[in-house]
């Protein structure tokens, strides 16, 4: 599981919402001077991150918890955003580009094909997206509250 701390700033039926403050290790690392990660980090800031999440635990607004998401339904979720619209635009491409042979007049059509590939992919993954919202095993859950003692930064 991978787990991360917030506050609960809302709750709505059998969900809470929790506000995640956003993380770089880039304070630790030796070579955070030359990175384009702590450069993006600087420019993007430290926003709070809302995330819905289920409240079996029954937590209240202003409670910092801490959240959970299984890292099967993180890794299967990141591999159908970033793989499926890819692969079925090369498909699409590769397809046209079979068909038409080797003639240079056919790269527009290869060019059309592999954007309708890519819209059909980005449609796919629109179901998807759909389907797994319902499913509890892709959900991030609340799992315990913080003690009462522990820091957490405050958000504005």
């Amino acid at each position: 599981m991978i787990e991360e701390s917030g506050v609960v700033v809302a709750v709505d039926g059998e969900f809470a919402f929790v506000e995640t403050q956003r993380k770089t290790s880039c304070q630790s690392c030796s070579v955070n001077k030359g990175c384009g990660t702590h450069t993006l980090s600087k420019v993007m800031g430290n926003r709070a991150t809302r995330v819905r999440a289920l409240n079996n635990i029954g937590a209240d607004v202003d409670d910092v918890v801490v959240v959970a998401l299984a890292e099967d339904a993180l890794v299967k979720g990141s591999l159908a955003v970033y793989s499926v619209p890819l692969i079925s635009m090369l498909l699409f491409a590769l397809f046209a580009q079979w068909s038409i042979g080797s003639s240079t007049t056919g790269e527009g059509w290869v060019v059309l094909s592999a954007l309708a590939g890519l819209m059909i992919g980005f449609y796919w993954l629109r179901g998807f997206s759909a389907k797994i919202a319902q499913d509890k095993r892709y959900q991030p859950v609340i799992i315990r509250r913080q003690p009462a003692d522990v820091s957490i930064v405050e958000f504005s």
